[in-house]
């Protein structure tokens, strides 16, 4: 699947494309307006992020000459601005739908695999690892069939371990993932939200089921013992 970045803040547009290319995403960021209309209109991409407020052309003109030759192909608006009617006049012009900045990665991944999903493909609402079970739905979680009671932020947090089981995964990366791009790079608060998981999942007889790589990162076990 071929994504098109429209964003002329190239931290943001860094941050985005970095974290679709690790999803499996062929992607091409652009910082200007005039530019991501011309590569939008060449229909070779599967889905755009656009961004509102760009030099040369805005992303509702883009969004407008776009739509003129393509009523399909999903469209994702990325905007500062928090006003209901801005949001409106976005959905109104066509767009498939929009994500209100600062925003956590995984926020917008799930997004893109939501409007990427083929015709009649079911929606994947739920995850397991190992003896660890997530319903996305209804935001709930359960170990060995005990319920697990997780905060919004806790829950994010292991939702985004198990979409890479296995896998070790940075601070960097689930700081951006989880916590946004915005966040400060310095802060402990991954190590925080590890420790608080590790005690909720806490259960008597079986192996913490979070490792820790030092100097490395994080990994979520995706067999326990």
């Amino acid at each position: 699947m071929r994504i098109l970045v429209v964003e002329d803040e190239r931290s943001i547009a860094d941050f985005v494309g970095r974290g679709l290319e690790s999803e499996g995403y062929a992607v091409r960021c652009v910082h200007d307006g005039k530019e991501g209309e011309a590569l939008a209109l060449t229909g070779r991409f599967d889905l755009l992020v656009l961004d509102l407020m760009l030099p040369g052309r805005t992303g509702m003109e883009i969004l407008e000459a776009f739509r003129s030759s393509d009523a399909e192909t999903p469209v994702i608006l990325l905007t500062a601005k928090t006003e209901i009617s801005d949001r409106v006049a976005g959905l109104d012009s066509g767009a498939t739908d929009y994500v209100t900045k600062p925003f956590a990665f995984e926020e917008l991944a799930a997004r893109v695999r939501a409007h990427l999903r083929k015709p009649g493909q079911a929606s994947t609402t739920e995850l397991r690892t190992g003896d660890i079970e997530m319903n996305l739905l209804k935001r709930t979680v359960s170990r060995q069939g005990r319920e697990v009671h997780l905060s919004a932020r806790e829950f994010d947090l292991l939702a985004f371990l198990m979409r890479h089981p296995g896998q070790v995964l940075s601070r960097e990366q689930l700081l951006n993932g989880v916590w946004g791009y915005d966040y400060d790079p310095g802060t402990n608060v991954v190590g925080v939200y590890i420790a608080y998981l590790r005690r909720k999942l806490a259960t008597p007889g079986t192996e913490d089921p979070i490792e820790t790589l030092r100097s490395v990162g994080y990994r979520l076990r995706d067999q326990v013992r």
